[in-house]
């Protein structure tokens, strides 16, 4: 009586470069998948900032990275004390109005993880006053509705000339720079909109040895 041929399997050989074309068609279509999602992260939840200057010293140093939470802001109000993240102007561009796509990615990418880039347009500063404040700077100390403000996060000796009195608009806050003789901030330019805030400072995250919160 013959045997039945024994059944060859298939697919098992045949399909491995069909999966490996299908993965590498994938493969772009992932990445750009996950950029869009770290890119929706970074518009409306978190972002890594870097920091260009010394005017926040000692709290952040030149070439260190804070990362910002943009939600505390949208359900409540800026406090005193609070780090936060600005654009100088409101509405100012963040790029050159000149560059193609592909800058515009790469400039997304390294503002993504906190490096800098050439059209950046924001700041960092302490808020020391908010809406309805009347803050002005007297003896080398400053004071917030005639009540000398504890800063602990300031240096040793530092140093304050006197400015003000300047009565903070609703809405606005008064920031400056916790190193105040190196702080371009609202003693020159006044109290900030509250919708040019971009965020409020949460960790320090760069230097590694340094990770701390705000």
């Amino acid at each position: 009586m013959a045997q039945p041929a024994p059944e060859v399997a298939s697919g098992s050989l045949s399909g491995e470069p069909t999966k490996r074309r299908s993965f590498w068609r994938e493969w772009p279509v992932l990445v750009v998948l996950a950029f869009l999602v770290a890119l929706l992260i970074k518009t409306f939840v978190l972002q890594a900032f870097y920091i260009p200057s010394e005017s926040m010293e000692p709290t952040l140093a030149e070439g260190d990275r804070v990362l910002v939470e943009k939600l505390s802001y949208r359900f409540g109000e800026p406090e005193r004390g609070d780090v936060v993240v600005f654009a100088r102007e409101l509405g100012a561009p963040r790029t050159d109005e000149d560059e193609g796509v592909l800058a515009r990615i790469g400039d997304a990418v390294r503002e993504l993880f906190g490096f800098p880039t050439g059209g950046e347009q924001d700041f960092i500063k302490r808020v020391v006053g908010t809406g309805g404040d009347v803050v002005q700077g007297r003896g080398g100390r400053v004071l917030v509705n005639g009540h000398r403000m504890a800063e602990p996060y300031l240096a040793d000796g530092t140093e304050l000339g006197d400015f003000g009195p300047v009565e903070i608009p609703p809405g606005a806050v008064f920031v400056m720079g916790d190193n105040r003789t190196h702080s371009d901030d609202s003693r020159n330019y006044g109290p900030i909109e509250g919708s040019q805030i971009v965020g409020k400072g949460l960790l320090l995250i760069w230097p590694p040895g340094a990770v701390s919160g705000l």
